[in-house]
């Protein structure tokens, strides 16, 4: 089915992507990207943004729409890929937004982070949870290992994910709307 999600806020207020959605792919619903950025704050300005299992891009293109550095899109289907490339090429981010067209899990086993805080938001498909949860929760741990001090990372899940076993589960504030969770981390620079 063909959808159009609208961009909440910043320079590409307004603009509309066009994509199709299906059982798979549930694109963020406005309000939790509301609550997502609102939360985020100062976290998405001039800071690298990269939106893991990108999907339509919304997140992304949210981020770089509130003034992330830059932004990159990890994402494997080529579907999803082409009708991202037509939103960067109709929004003019060229300059700003890359895809990176691999698989998240060898992607995160390869990734060098920047030398300086970066924002990741990870969205995997719900399916994931219930059929790779080691692999991801060990590519989380590897993500939160690697990045710099102040970076942050933000996991997206329905409330019936099991999400007890997050490395180091305690320092990550759960916030809750609807079916959708949202677990944000924030690596704290060592005293």
């Amino acid at each position: 089915m063909r959808t159009q999600i609208r961009i909440v806020a910043g320079s590409l207020r307004g603009r509309k992507l066009t994509c199709t959605v299906d059982a798979n792919l549930r694109p963020t619903p406005q309000r939790v990207r509301e609550a997502l950025f609102s939360i985020l704050g100062n976290a998405v300005p001039e800071r690298p943004f990269i939106d893991i299992f990108a999907g339509t891009g919304v997140i992304g293109l949210e981020a770089v729409s509130r003034g992330a550095s830059s932004v990159l899109f990890v994402e494997r289907d080529f579907r999803l890929i082409a009708d991202l490339e037509r939103h960067i090429d109709e929004f003019d981010l060229g300059e700003t937004a890359r895809i990176a067209r691999t698989d998240v899990y060898r992607w995160i086993e390869r990734w060098e982070p920047p030398n300086e805080p970066v924002t990741l938001f990870l969205s995997p498909p719900f399916r994931d949870y219930e059929q790779r949860l080691d692999e991801l929760l060990s590519a989380i741990a590897q993500l939160q290992e690697r990045v710099r001090p102040g970076s942050v990372i933000v996991v997206q899940a329905e409330s019936k994910a099991t999400l007890d076993n997050l490395p180091a589960r305690p320092t990550w504030d759960e916030r809750r709307y609807g079916r959708n969770v949202l677990l944000i981390w924030v690596k704290e620079t060592p005293d």
